[in-house]
C-alpha cells in the first residue's frame, strides 16, 4: 500500500495529538510541578514524531524532536518550567500545527523552524531566556542547526584536535555567477579544512537558490584568521567571518538523544526505567480504551442516512398494511422490524452528533496568547462543552467564536489599570458557555468588559447612513447595538490586527444565518456584553409532543414544554388585545397554531388544548385542538426552498410515513 492511503488518518491523529499538546500544555503553565502533565505532553510529541518520521515528513519530525529533549529535560528535573519557556513550547506546536495544516492543504509539510528549534536548543542547555531578549538570543546563537551524526562528528573532529568554525561568506552584490563562486569557495576550503555542513543545502547552492551569504562549518588545524584570508582571494567575495563553534553544548543534546533512544527502544533496559515512573505507566491503559473507535467519512454517514431514511417510509407503510390484512405473523414481524428500525435509527443519528468541545478545545490557547499581546488579564470559563451539535454544524461555527472572542478581548474587556481604575478585579473574564433550548443550540460568549457604548454606536450609524434619526426613534437597545453587525461598520479608534468590530462581525452574523442561526446582543455600560448564538439543530433526534389541528399534525419539543392544560372559553381573558389565561398566578398569551399556520377550522370549540412552553423567562400557551402523544422524532430542515417558513424549524417523518412540521417555540415567544 502506499503512504497516501494513510494520510487522512496521519492528519486527523495528528491534529488529535496537537490539540492534546495545547491544552496539555495549558495546564502545565498552571501546574509547573506535575510531572503527569509532562508525560502526557511528550507522549503525544513522541507519537507524533514517529508517524511523522514513518510518514516521511522529516522536517515534522525533527522539530518534534527537539521539542521531545525540552519535554525530557523538564521531567527529568533538570529545567525548570518558565512564562518565556511556555512561549517557545507554544510557538513550536503552533509550526506543528502549521505543517500539518500544509500536508492537509497538499503541501510538502515543510517549514523553516531553524528559529524555533535554536530556542528549544537554548532552553535545552539551559540558557535563561528572558522576555526582552528571548528573540536577541535566537539571532546571537547559531542559525544552523546539527543532527546527531554532524555532532558526533564535530565531537571526534575536536577530540583529535582540529577546531571547527561557521564560516559565513558573503558575494558582492553585483556577483552575476554565485554558484560558479560557491564552487570555488568550497575548492579553496577542501584544501584547507574538512567541510561537514553547508546552510543553505549545497543542492541550494548550485541551484543559486540564497542571497548573498552562506555558512559552511568546517573543521581545521588552522586558524580562523588564515581560513578567512583563504577564502577572501577567491573574487568577488566581499567578507568571510570564521566563528569558533562551541561544541560544549551539544554535549547535553547528545545526551539527551541517548535518553531518548532508551525510551524509542524498546529494550529491557526501558521497560525498567519506565517502570520507575509510576504516572507514565497508570495512564497507557487509558489510551487504549480511547482508541476503540474508528474514524467514519462523513459522506458515507450521509448516505446511510439518506437509505434509512427511506426505510422508514417504506416501514410506515408496512404497518398501514399490516393493520389492513390483520394477520398475527405479519403484525409480529413488522413490530420486531419497528423495534429494530428504531434503533438503528438512534444509533445513526448519534454518530453524526459532536460535542462542541471540539470547537472549545482550541480556545484556551487562542486566549492566552491574545491576552499577553495585549497586555491583558484574561480569565476563560468554559461551560456546556458536551452539549452536541450536526457535525455540519461544528464544521461551520469555529470561525464566528473565534472572531466573537478576539473581539471580546480587544474592544470588551479593559486593561488590567482600566479595570482597577473603575474598581473591578484586574483580571477580566469571559464565560462562554453551550446549551440546548428547545431544538436549538444557544452559544453565548458574555464578558465583564466596558460594554457597547449606545451613543457612540448611534452617531456612527448616523454618519455612515446606516439608520436615519426617524428609525433611531423607534429602536430597542438590542436593535442598536446590533447596528455593529452592519457591513463596514466600526466604532474603534484604531482598527488593530485582533479584531475589526464592524468587519469581523459582518462576517460572523453572515455565517450564522447561513447555517439558519440567528445572533443577538445585550450590552450593559461598564459591565460588560452578552452575545447570544442561536443554531439549529440540523439533523437531530429530539422528543416531542404530536398534536393535532384539524387533520395536520405539528410537533412540539418537549424540552419547551412546560405543562399541558385543558383551558374553557370563559377562562380566556384579554389584556393588550391579547388573548390570555392566568396560569398559576401568571398572565400567560395564547398562541392560535390554527391562525398562525393558517389552518381552517371548521367549528369554534368551547374547550381548548393548551401547550404552556417557555423562552428563557417567558411563557406563552400555544392552542392546538387535541394531543397525540410524546414521540422520538428525526428532526430534518425543510431546505432552501422552503428555509424562511416562520416559526417552522423543520419537519419530521412519522412512522405511518406522514410528515409532521416541527414547531419553533422560540421563534413564537417575543
Amino acid at each position: 500500500m502506499e503512504m497516501s492511503q494513510y494520510l487522512e488518518v496521519f492528519i486527523e491523529e495528528s491534529k488529535d495529538h496537537l490539540q492534546n499538546c495545547n491544552t496539555q500544555l495549558l495546564e502545565l503553565e498552571k501546574n509547573p510541578e506535575d510531572l503527569g502533565i509532562v508525560n502526557e505532553i511528550f507522549r503525544s510529541a513522541h507519537t507524533l514524531k514517529g508517524m511523522s518520521a514513518t510518514m516521511g515528513y522529516e522536517d515534522l519530525a525533527n522539530l518534534t524532536h527537539n521539542l521531545e529533549n525540552v519535554l525530557d529535560g523538564i521531567r527529568n528535573e533538570k529545567l525548570t518550567v518558565s512564562t518565556n519557556m511556555m512561549d517557545v513550547l507554544f510557538a513550536a506546536v503552533d509550526d506543528l500545527e502549521e505543517m500539518i495544516t500544509s500536508i492537509a492543504g497538499g503541501g510538502d509539510g515543510k517549514k523553516n523552524v531553524e528559529s524555533t528549534i535554536s530556542r528549544l536548543a537554548a532552553i535545552e542547555k539551559g540558557e535563561v531566556l528572558t522576555e526582552d531578549n528571548t528573540a536577541n538570543a535566537v539571532a546571537v546563537k547559531s542559525e544552523v542547526s546539527y543532527d546527531q551524526f554532524e555532532q558526533t562528528v564535530l565531537h571526534q573532529s575536536l577530540e583529535q584536535g582540529y577546531q571547527a568554525y561557521e564560516l559565513t561568506v558573503a558575494l558582492r552584490d553585483d556577483c552575476l555567477l554565485k554558484a560558479a563562486r560557491v564552487y570555488m569557495v568550497f575548492e579553496v576550503l577542501e584544501k584547507v579544512a574538512e567541510v561537514v555542513k553547508s546552510s543553505p543545502t549545497v543542492d541550494q547552492l548550485e541551484e543559486e537558490n540564497f542571497d548573498q551569504h552562506f555558512t559552511v562549518t568546517i573543521v581545521t588545524k588552522e586558524d580562523a584568521a588564515f581560513v578567512e584570508k583563504s577564502v577572501l582571494k577567491v573574487s568577488e567575495v566581499e567578507q568571510a567571518v570564521a566563528t569558533k563553534l562551541d561544541l560544549a553544548g551539544f554535549q547535553a543534546e547528545a545526551e539527551a538523544a541517548v535518553t531518548i533512544l532508551e525510551v524509542d527502544v524498546p529494550s529491557a533496559d526501558a521497560e525498567i526505567k519506565l517502570s520507575n515512573q509510576p504516572a507514565v505507566e497508570k495512564d497507557i491503559p487509558k489510551n487504549q480504551v480511547a482508541n476503540k473507535t474508528i474514524r467514519v467519512n462523513i459522506d458515507r454517514l450521509a448516505v446511510l442516512m439518506n437509505l434509512f431514511e427511506e426505510l422508514v417510509i417504506d416501514r410506515g407503510r408496512l404497518e398501514q398494511i399490516s393493520k389492513e390484512l390483520n394477520h398475527g405473523e405479519l403484525n409480529e414481524t413488522v413490530e420486531r422490524m419497528s423495534r429494530i428500525s428504531g434503533d438503528l435509527q438512534s444509533i445513526i443519528l448519534t454518530m453524526r452528533m459532536v460535542p462542541v468541545e471540539t470547537v472549545f478545545n482550541r480556545f484556551p490557547r487562542m486566549i492566552r496568547q491574545l491576552a499577553r499581546d495585549l497586555n491583558k488579564q484574561i480569565n476563560l470559563e468554559i461551560s456546556g462543552q458536551d452539549t452536541e451539535l450536526d457535525r455540519t454544524v461544528i464544521d461551520e461555527i469555529g470561525d464566528p467564536l473565534v472572531h466573537l472572542l478576539r473581539n471580546a478581548i480587544d474592544h470588551g474587556i479593559e486593561s488590567p489599570a482600566e479595570r482597577a481604575a473603575k474598581g473591578k478585579p484586574e483580571t477580566g473574564t469571559i464565560d462562554l458557555r453551550a446549551y440546548h433550548s428547545g431544538n436549538h443550540v444557544f452559544i453565548e460568549i458574555q464578558d465583564d468588559g466596558a460594554g457597547i457604548s449606545k451613543e457612540k454606536v448611534l452617531d456612527k450609524a448616523l454618519s455612515k447612513g446606516i439608520v436615519t434619526e426617524e428609525q433611531v426613534q423607534t429602536m430597542t437597545d438590542s436593535q442598536i447595538y446590533e447596528l455593529i453587525m452592519a457591513s463596514g461598520f466600526s466604532t474603534a479608534e484604531t482598527i488593530s490586527d485582533i479584531s475589526g468590530r464592524g468587519v469581523g462581525l459582518d462576517v460572523v452574523k453572515t455565517t450564522i444565518e447561513s447555517l439558519g442561526g440567528t445572533i443577538t446582543i445585550h450590552s450593559t455600560p461598564g459591565e460588560g456584553s452578552i452575545f447570544s448564538v442561536q443554531l439549529p439543530l440540523t439533523l437531530s433526534i429530539i422528543s416531542v409532543m404530536l398534536t393535532e389541528i384539524e387533520n395536520e399534525k405539528f410537533a412540539i419539543p418537549l424540552s419547551s414544554i412546560i405543562e399541558t392544560a385543558i383551558v374553557k372559553n370563559e377562562e380566556i381573558l384579554h389584556a393588550h388585545n391579547q388573548r390570555v389565561i392566568d396560569f398559576r398566578g401568571k398572565v400567560v398569551p395564547l398562541v392560535f397554531l390554527n391562525e398562525v399556520f393558517d389552518v381552517n377550522k371548521e367549528a369554534e370549540e368551547d374547550i381548548h388544548s393548551v401547550i404552556i412552553v417557555r423562552k428563557g423567562e417567558k411563557l406563552a400557551g400555544l392552542v392546538v385542538d387535541s394531543f397525540i402523544g410524546q414521540q422520538e422524532v428525526v428532526l430534518k430542515t425543510l431546505g432552501d426552498y422552503l428555509g424562511d417558513i416562520f416559526a417552522i424549524s423543520g419537519a419530521t417523518i412519522l412512522g405511518d410515513g406522514q410528515v409532521a412540521l416541527i414547531v419553533d417555540c422560540n421563534a413564537l415567544i417575543q
